[in-house]
């Protein structure tokens, strides 16, 4: 009997799609391999977890321990934590410090000052300014409020900025490794805002004070953030028991001080003394005995975003 070959079609269909998903299959586990190797990712096994630091597994869904959600971040947490405690966000502040840096000088346009140690290389006041600085006059006559976000990335010469990345690069890492990556950026975020706040606030309605200044002149810098970090390393020293930590802390707050009274006029005390309140405030919310939990990271993400977006905006709204 003939056979007609519409017959056998049919037949042979599922055969071929198969050997097509099993293609296709390869292709994708071939491609995958390939990110893996390339970004470190595990797959099996076990990671530390990037919140307490046992080990659990890769996948699973919670730890055992500090009851983290997704402790080994997708198989990237090794990869994350070759990044550092900070995981990365030290290196981050001080090249985006030094990259804003640069700009403010290259749109000083032969305006930069030569002269004095604490005037070296210093941009232009208009050029700082247009990349978010911050004052009293800023934010209420011009209504330029996300100054006292941005202000936090500017620096006024080639000793503030070196002066200040010095201690982010020693800060940062201490209290990464006290109350993790993600709130090390919450805490940072909060000394710089809280400290330009006060600033502006005090320079806008309440009167100069002996010592302190009067806090109505441009201002801008890291030192508000990093006396932020000051007072969580002095709060986790008062929660957790440690006296090194709580005297290394007030010592360096003491000395800080110390410089900005001798210093009226060039240090904004008002910012200092403000950055200290707010890091210590969050220390205390966030608390270090406690581990970091994922919506930590969500705010730490925003805090990033917030940040780098309040720097764009000054551009924008001011070459408008």
């Amino acid at each position: 009997m003939r056979v007609d070959a519409g017959f056998l079609q049919p037949l042979q269909q599922p055969d071929a799609v198969n050997h097509a998903r099993r293609a296709r299959h390869s292709d994708d586990q071939s491609h995958t391999g390939i990110i893996d190797r390339m970004f470190g990712r595990k797959r099996t096994g076990s990671v530390i977890c990037t919140s307490c630091g046992v080990l659990v597994g890769v996948n699973d869904d919670k730890c055992y321990n500090c009851g983290r959600r997704n402790p080994g971040l997708w198989g990237f947490a090794p990869l994350l934590r070759a990044l550092g405690n900070d995981l990365g966000f030290v290196p981050f502040v001080m090249s985006t410090c030094a990259i804003i840096y640069v700009l403010t000088l290259i749109f000083s346009r032969g305006g930069i000052n030569q002269g004095g140690i604490f005037g070296l290389l210093a941009p232009t006041g208009l050029a700082l300014v247009l990349f978010g600085g911050t004052s009293p006059q800023l934010v209420f006559d011009y209504g330029r409020w996300w100054t006292i976000i941005s202000a936090s990335w500017l620096h006024g010469g080639l000793l503030h900025i070196g002066m200040n990345m010095y201690a982010m690069s020693f800060l940062g890492p201490a209290v990464a490794e006290m109350y993790g990556p993600a709130r090390l950026v919450i805490i940072y975020t909060a000394g710089g805002i809280a400290g330009f706040a006060l600033s502006v606030f005090w320079g806008a309605f309440m009167p100069a004070i002996p010592l302190m200044g009067s806090g109505r002149n441009l201002t801008i810098g890291a030192s508000a953030c990093l006396t932020g970090l000051l007072g969580a390393i002095y709060y986790y020293g008062h929660r957790g028991g440690s006296s090194m930590a709580r005297s290394y802390a007030m010592n360096s707050i003491l000395m800080i001080l110390l410089q900005g009274f001798l210093l009226q006029g060039i240090i904004n005390n008002w910012a200092h003394v403000g950055g200290l309140a707010g890091g210590y405030l969050a220390a205390r919310f966030l608390d270090p005995l406690k581990p970091e939990r994922t919506d930590h990271v969500v705010i730490a993400l925003i805090c990033i975003a917030v940040s780098i977006l309040s720097v764009i905006v000054s551009v924008v709204t001011a070459l408008a």
